[in-house]
């Protein structure tokens, strides 16, 4: 039944993928046509339209290929909307592409800016449309996925736990069954709630008497020997298996598995940006992005200037010793906001809100960010990026080396201007661990999407931030 829902929703979503697509370039079309005066016609709407009708066909096999079709009850959303703008993209690229080599370049151009904004921009609403109403019906119970845990430990109590805490999965327990023991060991008890109807002694009657989708394998390493015994039972009754498994904390979500003849090998730490090609994407990013923003802002940065020689004296531009990518020491830009101090009272002392060091004019800089400006120059030299965690002095990183676990792991991209963490308010007087959390994110589900949704956020809401000082 769940897998028949999932071809209904499939069925439905291309359905209205396709008709957002004609819809919006019909909308495009009016609005060039019909709203905006003086305009003259370039291809007839017939004509349009059959040509748009190739766009649905790269589009829709974009979606087909990147997995847009396949259940997303666990996925968040932020992801399906990366790649549907991903997909967009592409599309609109090779359909230009094939404009241009099929020699049909009347097609308006209007139409095309106003179509590659509506397209995806309804696409992404509809589906998030969809996805709050069926996380609605789950909730209430509906469109559930029937699922047996194989385990009592603390690892299958914690993912009974997060199930239990998102309703909005459909996930439906059924029980649990003890790998280990027997049921004289469990008689009358429960694993955070829900039944042990089980042990290893009648699991095959389990599986063959219930109605279950899928079976989560959440064992401890003591209990681990008999892993291949429950897969085969499994297998042997047709149910697909799910594995938690009991060395979780030292592997990513997303890891990465490398094959030496045969035999696996789990990557404990999975980095994008290891690619080379999505590496130089990122980089040429970096140029090109940091060189418009320092041409755009000149005027913001001659100001800066010439203010901060007025107010206090001192050099313009603070240089600071960072720990950038590998571990390696550079020097970041920024305007200098504080009074001239010796070297050693830099080294590891935090600012703080009501800092006697800081003059008026710099803790304005420190609030609306402008004292980061410099760091585009940092950009073109190779030390940051415009994205990325963000660099700590040298006395601090030896500090949380040891006190915060995974945290030398942010060394192993370029740090950034801006980064995940600040954009969700990680500034200044912060939890250290929460900031690693988000950098972690940021390098294990690196893509140019995320970079670009980042910048945005930095823009609309990152400038200005409570806890900067």
């Amino acid at each position: 039944m769940i897998k028949e829902n999932q071809n209904y929703i499939n069925g439905f979503q291309l359905f209205v993928d396709v008709f957002i697509i004609y819809f919006s370039f019909i909308v495009s079309h009016g609005i060039k046509f019909k709203l905006i005066s003086g305009s003259t016609r370039a291809y007839s709407f017939g004509e349009s339209l059959y040509l748009i009708s190739f766009y649905v066909i790269i589009c829709e096999m974009l979606y087909h290929w990147f997995d847009l079709y396949r259940s997303k009850r666990i996925e968040k959303f932020f992801k399906e909307v990366t790649v549907i703008i991903n997909c967009n993209l592409l599309a609109v690229f090779i359909f230009i592409t094939g404009l241009y080599l099929f020699k049909r370049l009347n097609f308006s151009r209007q139409i095309l800016n106003f179509f590659i904004i509506l397209s995806p921009s309804l696409t992404i609403g509809y589906r998030y449309l969809v996805r709050v109403t069926l996380r609605k019906f789950r909730s209430l119970k509906f469109n559930q996925k029937h699922c047996l845990v194989i385990g009592t430990s603390n690892i299958a109590r914690q993912i009974i736990r997060k199930i239990d805490k998102h309703p909005f999965y459909g996930y439906n327990i059924i029980g649990c069954v003890t790998p280990i023991g027997t049921m004289l060991n469990y008689k009358n008890e429960s694993c955070v709630g829900y039944p042990i109807i089980g042990d290893m002694s009648n699991l095959e009657s389990i599986l063959n008497n219930n109605y279950l989708d899928f079976v989560i394998i959440a064992v401890d390493e003591t209990e681990s020997t008999c892993l291949g015994k429950i897969i085969h039972l499994c297998e042997t009754a047709g149910i697909k298996t799910s594995i938690v498994p009991y060395y979780y904390k030292y592997i990513p979500a997303r890891s990465e598995i490398d094959d030496i003849d045969g035999i696996p090998l789990i990557n404990t730490r999975s980095i994008p940006l290891d690619n080379y090609f999505k590496a130089l994407l990122k980089r040429l990013f970096d140029i090109f992005f940091s060189l418009f923003a320092i041409i755009i802002t000149s005027p913001i940065l001659v100001l800066c200037a010439v203010i901060t020689k007025l107010t206090s004296p001192g050099p313009i531009i603070f240089k600071q010793e960072r720990i950038g990518l590998n571990r390696k020491p550079f020097y970041m830009y920024k305007f200098r906001s504080m009074k001239v101090q010796t070297l050693e009272s830099e080294l590891d002392k935090w600012t703080t809100a009501n800092d006697p060091r800081k003059t008026k004019w710099g803790n304005f800089m420190r609030k609306t960010s402008l004292d980061e400006l410099p760091q585009f120059f940092n950009v073109l030299k190779g030390d940051m990026s415009v994205v990325g965690p963000r660099p700590e002095r040298p006395y601090f990183v030896k500090t949380f080396q040891d006190e915060i676990p995974r945290y030398m792991i942010k060394h192993l991209v370029r740090p950034g201007i801006t980064g995940w963490a600040q954009v969700n308010g990680l500034r200044g007087d912060t939890s250290i661990g929460d900031r690693i959390d988000h950098d972690l994110y940021y390098i294990e589900n690196w893509t140019f999407g995320f970079d670009l949704n980042i910048i945005f956020l930095t823009i609309f809401k990152g400038f200005i931030n409570k806890n900067a000082y």
